[in-house]
């Protein structure tokens, strides 16, 4: 135990006026008109863990880190807010964690937790209390006022710089930060993406690197990171700069059932006023949710998978062919590999009903190219164009596939079932069993011989495999 001799230091906005507005009023106006603009993504029945937002100056990524705040329901709480940011000074292997006093901006003074900082240093050997990293250093700073907008009510403030550039170190600083990554607080998770490559190549590496992120492996995004530095980009110097902090945030999930979505992204070369598409830096805005095992998919997702199922019927039925590809508005499920099926009523009888799992296909392309097919669906007569403002549409969105070992596994009305046996396979969608009264064998009997051709009992030495739907109707 350490004695501290504690001399309170507020730590004042070294950057206002620089990488934001140093005025009160302007500031207030500035955030407004970013969370105005800025996209929202909710998910019912989920916890918002984490978030990642850059950095930079508002006027080149205020409008991502606002769609990155504003994932926070309105009037939720939370004990405490951690953010975590990489060094841009100083390089040592450990964390620099506040504990002299509170974080000051032009919208007034934050709370430090200075008990719970004094804590980490205490107790462990890769905390540390330097002040003097914290000074100079704008990336926790830039997170504060959006946090100060959005809150109405009065939270804790944990600030950590890292100065590792160790893997192992992130490791250690997750697994000592671990008990308090809980529903009660937030997570903040400071970083830019590509530094200074072209407009075109920046789209792209970010891309690549924000999808390694979602994919929840540290592994995978150190294999990434190395990739990028490899691959000789010209002018990148980095492809994630705050990766230490994003690294330590993976270790934090790593094994765990956590959903994490795209929001936004931009780049420096969409600022309208000082936009260079020659030398970019690239932003994203990306949410983590501890879904308790639930897929989640938000009303805006729902309303646009919806609209694009029913668009792409409509051009089919006037034309006869498929539209082209309408590319989705939203950068969060839309974007992912996932499994889905379209299902069409017309006066509530049963018209067409197609699908598919997840394979290499986005859940946005999957609805529109499943939609057309629902709609020719063989087994059922065709919808003619005059029956559009009768059509019903059902979607089912799935989660991926999980192969079970006993049918005791089973969950009626929340499992659907998928059973393979070599080249013969069936499927039944977990709201079939709303339609009848099966126990869970005659589940199994009526998939393996109505829908995989393998007979009652084939299921008994086939492949069987669960999956969950999300189901919404319009």
């Amino acid at each position: 135990m350490k004695n501290w001799t504690f001399k309170k230091q507020t730590r004042k906005a070294a950057f206002a006026g620089q990488f934001y507005s140093g005025s009160q009023f302007e500031l207030k106006n500035q955030l407004t008109k970013l969370f105005t603009n800025s996209k929202s993504i909710f998910y019912d029945n989920s916890n918002l863990q984490a978030i990642i937002s850059p950095h930079a100056g508002y006027v080149f990524s205020g409008q991502v880190a606002a769609s990155a705040f504003n994932q926070i329901p309105e009037n939720k709480t939370y004990k405490r807010i951690f953010i975590l940011a990489s060094s841009h000074q100083y390089s040592f292997d450990g964390a620099a964690v506040y504990c002299n006093g509170n974080y000051e901006t032009p919208l007034g003074e934050i709370k430090v937790d200075t008990k719970l900082s004094k804590k980490l240093v205490d107790e462990s050997s890769i905390f540390y209390d330097k002040p003097e990293v914290h000074e100079n250093e704008h990336s926790i700073e830039v997170q504060l006022p959006f946090l100060q907008q959005k809150l109405e009510s009065d939270f804790l403030l944990v600030p950590i710089i890292l100065g590792t550039n160790s893997a192992e170190s992130c490791k250690n600083i997750a697994a000592i930060l671990k008990p308090w990554f809980t529903p009660e607080n937030l997570f903040v998770f400071s970083t830019d993406f590509s530094h200074y490559p072209d407009y075109k190549t920046a789209v792209n590496i970010d891309k690549k690197t924000a999808d390694a992120i979602c994919n929840n492996q540290p592994e995978k995004l150190q294999t990434v990171l190395i990739e990028n530095k490899s691959s000789k980009i010209e002018n990148l110097a980095t492809s994630l700069c705050g990766w230490t902090s994003v690294l330590t945030l993976l270790y934090l999930t790593d094994k765990e059932d956590f959903q994490f979505s795209k929001i936004d992204y931009q780049n420096s070369g969409d600022s309208k006023c000082y936009g260079d598409k020659n030398r970019v830096v690239g932003y994203w805005a990306i949410s983590i949710y501890n879904n308790d095992n639930r897929l989640q998919i938000s009303k805006i997702e729902k309303d646009e998978i919806l609209d694009k199922a029913q668009q792409s019927i409509k051009t089919y039925l006037k034309t006869g062919e498929k539209g082209k590809l309408i590319k989705s508005a939203l950068t969060g499920i839309l974007d992912e590999n996932m499994g889905a099926f379209v299902t069409i009523y017309i006066e509530g009888e049963l018209r067409g009903c197609i699908g598919g799992f997840a394979q290499e296909k986005t859940l946005n392309e999957m609805v529109q190219n499943m939609a057309v097919s629902a709609a020719r669906d063989t087994r059922f007569k065709n919808v003619k164009l005059n029956e559009l403002d009768k059509m019903k549409l059902e979607i089912s969105v799935l989660s991926p596939l999980k192969k079970i070992k006993s049918a005791n596994e089973i969950e009626l009305g929340k499992h659907g079932i998928f059973i393979q046996q070599e080249l013969n396979s069936g499927t039944y969608l977990p709201q079939v069993i709303e339609k009848t009264d099966w126990n869970v064998e005659q589940f199994l009997g009526h998939c393996a011989r109505d829908k995989a051709g393998i007979g009652w009992d084939g299921w008994k030495t086939a492949d069987i495999f669960t999956y969950e739907a999300v189901v919404f109707k319009k």
